[in-house]
């Protein structure tokens, strides 16, 4: 019997014009305080989900769940920790991208099957969920939740395997999508990639524990070494025998998220490979060459803007400030005044220094243009600042086409730069001028074989096909 507590707090969003990440997982395997870790690696994986987190733990005769609503630090209390008992545990940070946001959609979901106890949490997204959820229904399965991910669950437990890991291997052989995932039993931890390699999965060592994350920043929370990479396609079994890998899927193409190292991961971490620093400095660098300006100031959109900006005046020799500061405690949840008070949702994050910006030329770097709404409003905040000339640069290519593959897009008729040219969008935001990097520099920038990475979100290329009523059209 699996011992859960779950708590339902009320959770209110403001809307965005930032792309956000499905979610952030943390595993880990041999460690007395096996739920603190993973506590503590959740808060480091923050950045990848907002909305709610949980975790699973074993001792070896049960597994224990919680799950709420809310940020890790403010629901993953002590308390909570000291009821989730074992050596190993599982967890989750989420930001929906398929299915509602309700405590029954918070991960890592936990069953008891014909294969034992069994927990899981996923980081990614499912194209054909909807179908294979229609199928799993008409056969009997009854639904707690609308995730995708529970679609794998299901399937694992009608699956006839002779042992859990047989299972999930046959499952995901014909589950197309992506999937970064850790599972949980009451004697090892799994963790899994998909074959195209989409979201990143990394291994580390907590002295003699082993412990597997989303991004290595979660390691350096902890300070646990990082190992390497999960491979595309690989299962890692981690339990009292050490470490079983093995490669049970059908090779395929390779298919690294881009935007990974553009906007989502933390720039302290590692993602495929390769310092997520290290590629934005670049990208502000080949910027520089592709877009310059005549300017006074570089000053980046905080945060994500910040290494870009770096590059862009390393290259330039335009000065870099930081003119713009950002509230960092700025809440999910807040009650607006009236609309006489202009640019409210900006500036409740947003404020400009205006003693540097004032009577200057000003190049604006961020990462991604998405509706173009708070873009506009940034803009009219730095003009009413004192700005001479606003020109705003961004480190990537035009976002034309929504993402299925784990990210939480809009539709493309959202997406400004799908409906409107550059010039046209240029005009819309106010700026003096408005340049983007190309996905050939941009792609150079992260340094690494543009053959492995997903551009799709750029060019419209989907390595998977997605079905037209893909119920990921509208997130």
């Amino acid at each position: 019997m699996i011992k859960s507590h779950e708590k339902a707090l009320s959770s209110s969003s403001s809307p965005t014009d930032k792309f956000h990440e499905e979610c952030g997982i943390f595993g880990i395997y041999g460690h007395s305080e096996a739920s603190t870790i993973t506590q503590l690696g959740l808060f480091a994986l923050q950045h990848r989900g907002q909305e709610a987190c949980g975790i699973v733990s074993s001792d070896g005769s049960e597994l224990y769940q919680f799950r709420s609503i809310g940020l890790v630090a403010d629901v993953l209390t002590e308390p909570v920790l000291k009821s989730l008992k074992g050596h190993m545990a599982i967890g989750h940070t989420r930001y929906s991208t398929a299915g509602k946001n309700t405590i029954k959609e918070v991960q890592p979901f936990a069953v008891t099957c014909q294969h034992g106890q069994l927990a899981i949490c996923h980081n990614g997204n499912l194209p054909f969920a909807e179908q294979k959820r229609k199928e799993l229904e008409q056969s009997g399965a009854i639904f707690s939740s609308t995730s995708d991910t529970e679609t794998i669950l299901h399937s694992i437990a009608r699956t006839k395997a002779s042992h859990v890991t047989e299972a999930i291997a046959k499952v995901l052989n014909e589950t197309e999508g992506a999937f970064s995932l850790l599972f949980l039993t009451l004697d090892s931890l799994i963790a899994v990639r998909d074959p195209r390699g989409f979201r990143p999965l990394v291994l580390g060592k907590l002295k003699d524990s082993w412990c597997v994350a989303s991004e290595t920043c979660a390691f350096d929370l902890i300070d646990a070494e990082y190992v390497r990479e999960i491979e595309p396609g690989e299962m890692l079994v981690i339990n009292g025998r050490g470490l079983q890998q093995s490669f049970p899927f059908q090779k395929k193409n390779f298919a690294f998220c881009a935007f990974e190292h553009v906007y989502f991961s933390r720039p302290d971490s590692i993602i495929f490979g390769r310092s997520v620093n290290e590629s934005r400095h670049k990208m502000g660098k080949r910027l520089a060459i592709e877009q310059p300006c005549d300017a006074d100031l570089v000053v980046p959109v905080p945060d994500s803007g910040v290494a870009a900006a770096i590059g862009y005046s390393a290259q330039s020799g335009i000065s870099f400030r930081q003119a713009i500061i950002r509230n960092h405690y700025v809440g999910r949840t807040f009650i607006e005044p009236s609309q006489s008070i202009r640019s409210f949702g900006v500036r409740l994050k947003l404020n400009p220094i205006k003693d540097l910006i004032n009577g200057r030329r000003i190049v604006l770097v961020d990462d991604s243009i998405v509706r173009g709404t708070t873009s506009k409003k940034i803009v009219q905040m730095v003009r009413e600042a004192g700005a001479k000339e606003v020109h705003v640069r961004i480190s990537c290519p035009p976002t034309i086409s929504p993402c299925y593959y784990g990210v939480d897009t809009p539709t493309k008729a959202e997406l400004i730069a799908a409906q409107v040219s550059i010039e046209e969008l240029r005009r819309y935001i106010g700026a003096d001028s408005l340049g983007y990097l190309s996905l050939e520099g941009m792609l150079e920038a992260i340094g690494l074989d543009p053959k492995n990475f997903c551009t799709a979100c750029w060019n419209g290329k989907y390595p998977i096909a997605v079905p037209q009523n893909c119920n990921l059209q509208k997130r």
